[in-house]
C-alpha cells in the first residue's frame, strides 16, 4: 500500500470549481484561492472563492431540485439505491480520497483511511438502510377523529464543515439530510475543501439528480456569511469554532429564523483514578486520544485529570509515550502523528505553549516546532502539568498539547471537569462500577467513555451541552435535524 501512496502523493491537483446544479463553474468573479499543503508549505493548487451570488446560484439550484420531486418525493427505496452506490464508489476510491486529504490538512494518512473514507462510506450506508425503515405515527386521538404525524423533509440544508475531518464530518451531514429528501448546499472549509469537491463528483456519478448536493466553496467571511444570511435556506448545520456559530445564530435572526444547529468546541475531561484497571493502557489511551492528528479533534481529550496520588507516574507513562510518538511525512503508513493543519493554527499553538510556560506550568514533553526544513507545519506532542485556573486548562488549544491537572476525589474531579463552558465529551478510568456510574451522570458532557477514549460508530448520537453546541450528529437522532412533523387531523 505504501507505494501506492507514494504514487498518488506525486499527482497533480487541477484548479477546482464550484459543483452546482449538476455542473462545474468557476465563481462569477472568477476569484480563486491558492490551497497551501501542510505537508511542505507549498501551493498544492487553487479553489475557486464563491460570493453571494454563487452562494444564491447554488441555493436556487437546491430549491428547485427539492421542488421538482424527482429527490424528495422518491420512495425512500430509490433514495437508497442512490446513497448505497454512493458508499460503494467512496470505498472504491478510498485511499486517492484519504491521500488527497492528507496532502490538504495533514492528518496521518494511517488515521485518514479509517477516519475519512472509511466513515464517510459507512455513514452514507447507515443513512442509506435506516430510510425506509422510518415510519409516521398514528396520535391515539379519541371518538371519531384520526391524528397522522407526518415526517417531511424541510427542503434546503446548508452544511458547513470544517478542516480536520471533512469527508467524516461532511457526511455526517450530507447522508441524513439527503436520505431525508432534502437538497444540500455544502460548504467546506478553506484548508481542506477537496476531498468533498470529489465527493460531489462522486454522488453525480452515483445517480444523485442535478441540484440534489452543490458545493460552494470560499471563505468563511463571505460564503458562509452568504448562507447564512439566505433566505430561502431551511437548515443550516455547522461544526466548527464558537464565535463563528454565534455569528450563525445570528444571521438566522437576521434573516429567516433558518433553524441552526452547532457543533462546537470542547475541552473534554478525560479523568483518571487510582484504581483505573490498567494504568500503561490509561497512559497509551489518553495519549493517543490527544495527539492523534495533532490534537485537531473536536473531542479531544485535552485536560487529563489524574488522582493527586498517582500523578507523578501517571504523567511520566504519558509523557514518555508522548516522546515516542512516530512523528514525521503523514503520508508514511507508521507514522502517529501529522501536520497541524495550517501556519496560522500551528503559530496558535506554539503561542499556547509559550503562554503556558509564562504562567508556570511545568513542561513534561514537548513543546516544540519541529521539521521546519521541511517547510511543513509540524509541533512535538506537548505535555504540561497546570493548575485549573491556568489557560491551558480552560481554552480550547485544537493542537497537540495536554494539560494534566491534579484532583483529590470525586467531588473535586467533577467540580474541575465542569468547571469549562464545553461540554462535548469525556472520560473517566476506574474500576469502581458505582464511581463509574456517579461520574457518567455527573459529568456535564454529550459523551462520556468508560476505561477507553473515542470509541464510537453510527448508532450513537454525537452532541454536546452548554458552550458545545445543540442538536446531534450519527444516530437516527440526526434525522430530527432535516425534518418537519406534520399534523393531519382527519374527521372520520
Amino acid at each position: 500500500m505504501q507505494d501506492k501512496i507514494d504514487q498518488l502523493r506525486q499527482l497533480p491537483v487541477e484548479t477546482q470549481s464550484l459543483f452546482i446544479g449538476g455542473r462545474w463553474t468557476p465563481a462569477a468573479s472568477g476569484a480563486t484561492m491558492e490551497v497551501i499543503s501542510p505537508l511542505d508549505g507549498r501551493r498544492l493548487t487553487t479553489i475557486a472563492d464563491a460570493g453571494a451570488d454563487d452562494v444564491d446560484l447554488a441555493v436556487k439550484a437546491a430549491r428547485s431540485a427539492f421542488d421538482k420531486g424527482i429527490w424528495s418525493r422518491a420512495a425512500p427505496a430509490e433514495r437508497k439505491k442512490v446513497l448505497l452506490r454512493i458508499a460503494d464508489l467512496i470505498e472504491k476510491h478510498a485511499l486517492e480520497l484519504a491521500v488527497l486529504g492528507v496532502r490538504d490538512n495533514g492528518t496521518e494518512i494511517s488515521m485518514a483511511l479509517k477516519a475519512e473514507p472509511a466513515s464517510a462510506a459507512g455513514t452514507f450506508r447507515y443513512y442509506a438502510e435506516a430510510i425506509d425503515k422510518i415510519y409516521g405515527e398514528i396520535a391515539p386521538t379519541a371518538g371519531n377523529v384520526l391524528g397522522l404525524v407526518h415526517r417531511e423533509p424541510v427542503g434546503v440544508v446548508a452544511a458547513i464543515v470544517p478542516w480536520n475531518f471533512p469527508m467524516m464530518i461532511g457526511a455526517w451531514k450530507i447522508a441524513p439530510a439527503l436520505a431525508a429528501g432534502n437538497s444540500v448546499v455544502l460548504k467546506p472549509a478553506e484548508g481542506a475543501s477537496l476531498t468533498l469537491l470529489r465527493l460531489a463528483a462522486i454522488c453525480a456519478e452515483a445517480g444523485l439528480p442535478e441540484g440534489v448536493l452543490n458545493v460552494v466553496t470560499g471563505r468563511g467571511a463571505v460564503t458562509g456569511e452568504a448562507l447564512g444570511l439566505h433566505m430561502d435556506i431551511d437548515v443550516l448545520a455547522f461544526t466548527g469554532s464558537g464565535p463563528v456559530g454565534r455569528r450563525l445564530l445570528e444571521y438566522s435572526a437576521r434573516s429567516n429564523l433558518k433553524r441552526v444547529y452547532l457543533e462546537l468546541g470542547g475541552k473534554s475531561p478525560n479523568i483518571v483514578f487510582a484504581d483505573a484497571p490498567d494504568l500503561d493502557q490509561a497512559a497509551k489511551v489518553s495519549a493517543y486520544g490527544i495527539f492523534r492528528n495533532s490534537g485537531q479533534v473536536c473531542v479531544a481529550g485535552s485536560r487529563l485529570l489524574v488522582e493527586r496520588s498517582i500523578l507523578a507516574e501517571f504523567s511520566e507513562k504519558v509523557a514518555a509515550i508522548a516522546q515516542s510518538m512516530k512523528l514525521g511525512d503523514p503520508l508514511d503508513l507508521k507514522t502517529e502523528a501529522g501536520a497541524v493543519s495550517s501556519e496560522i493554527q500551528l503559530l496558535k499553538d506554539l503561542g499556547y505553549a509559550e503562554q503556558a510556560l509564562g504562567e508556570g506550568a511545568r513542561l513534561r514533553a514537548g513543546g516544540q516546532r519541529i521539521f521546519a526544513e521541511t517547510g511543513g507545519y509540524f509541533m512535538q506532542p506537548t505535555v504540561f502539568e497546570v493548575e485549573p485556573t491556568m489557560t491551558l486548562a480552560r481554552e480550547e488549544v485544537f493542537g497537540p498539547i495536554l494539560a494534566i491537572i491534579p484532583f483529590d476525589g470525586e467531588e473535586e474531579a467533577l467540580r474541575i471537569a465542569n468547571s469549562t463552558d464545553y461540554g462535548l465529551a469525556s472520560a473517566v478510568w476506574t474500576s469502581n462500577l458505582s464511581r463509574a456510574h456517579r461520574m457518567v451522570r455527573g459529568i456535564k458532557a454529550g459523551v462520556v467513555h468508560v476505561n477507553t477514549y473515542g470509541g464510537s460508530d453510527n448508532t450513537v448520537p454525537l452532541g454536546g451541552v452548554k458552550q458545545s453546541g445543540n442538536g446531534h450528529d450519527k444516530s437516527l437522532h440526526a434525522l430530527d435535524k432535516y425534518v418537519d412533523l406534520k399534523t393531519a387531523w382527519i374527521q372520520l
